[in-house]
């Protein structure tokens, strides 16, 4: 699944804030798409897209996990069903935010959803913040489960002992800390000791502390268990909406384009946090106890 709502109350309406109780049902039968229909001029086509989970913008059959449901709650809202389980009629979109863009500019929400619909303006936005928010709680579900270490050494050791599956990096890091444990990561595969790993940069060093009740928080590493692997989900989920797969694995984020090291890639260099130089962002004195 895309996220992890913890009811059908909470944040499958967090968009809306409209409960869908009194949508109407549409579990009927799939029906073949009609071949050589134009999207633009027909309707039909989008009917066997919703019910074959086909994505109503590009019009090719995917896996659940790669799409988001939308339904319409009663005030003609759109609405991300997350977990799938809304009732109503639903449209799925290719979970990735350039193509909710394109099925918003190209309204066809309404057309798939038969309905007159509102609130799309930023509705791209608004799928961002739900699964950042979801991630950010798995983060602290995942660290009291103990599937989630904290501070450089911690994730050095992690690293190089084999025990990450994944690693996290502060947006807003000093490009020398990530320099650092990017050689750990590097040097632990080289030698076998340990499988490759993604490496993510979601999130800046204040949201990662408040995820975790406060407390500076610039690099973490994810350690296997349920709780690390729903935590793993959640993270690629979001890189593969942003489209900015996590680097260090090849096809790490399920076949997405990987780009490259922050600290070698200048067409995309470093994001850095507001009064401070690219390149820099947190102080190196500082992530000693990150």
């Amino acid at each position: 699944m895309i996220g992890e709502p913890t009811s059908r109350g909470s944040a499958d309406r967090d968009l809306a804030g409209k409960d869908t109780a009194n949508a109407t049902n549409d579990d009927c039968a799939a029906s073949p798409m009609p071949v050589g229909n134009d999207p633009e001029g027909d309707d039909d086509w989008l009917e066997g897209a919703v019910n074959s989970r086909m994505c109503i913008v590009s019009r090719r059959t995917m896996e659940a996990d790669a799409l988001i449901r939308f339904v319409a709650a009663p005030d003609g809202s759109v609405v991300p069903d997350l977990r799938r389980r809304l009732p109503g009629r639903g449209a799925h979109v290719e979970a990735r935010r350039e193509t909710v863009e394109t099925a918003v500019k190209r309204k066809l929400f309404r057309r798939a959803l038969k309905t007159e619909v509102t609130g799309t303006d930023t509705l791209a936005a608004d799928v961002d913040d739900v699964l950042r928010r979801a991630a950010l709680g798995f983060l602290g579900l995942a660290r009291k489960s103990g599937q989630l270490v904290t501070g450089a050494t911690k994730v050095d050791l992690a690293i190089r002992s084999g025990r990450a599956v994944a690693v996290l990096h502060a947006s807003d890091a000093a490009a020398d800390g990530i320099r650092k444990l990017e050689g750990a990561r590097k040097a632990a595969v080289a030698t076998g000791a340990a499988e490759d790993m993604p490496v993510f940069r979601p999130f800046t060093a204040d949201e990662m502390g408040l995820a975790f009740g406060g407390g500076n928080v610039i690099h973490a590493a994810v350690l296997a268990g349920d709780a690390g692997a729903a935590l793993l989900k959640r993270l690629l989920a979001l890189s593969n909406y942003r489209g900015d797969g996590p680097t260090g694995v090849e096809g790490a984020a399920d076949g997405q384009r990987r780009p490259e090291s922050p600290e070698t890639n200048e067409e995309h260099p470093a994001r850095a946090a507001p009064g401070t130089e690219v390149g820099c962002g947190v102080d190196p004195a500082q992530e000693a106890e990150a």
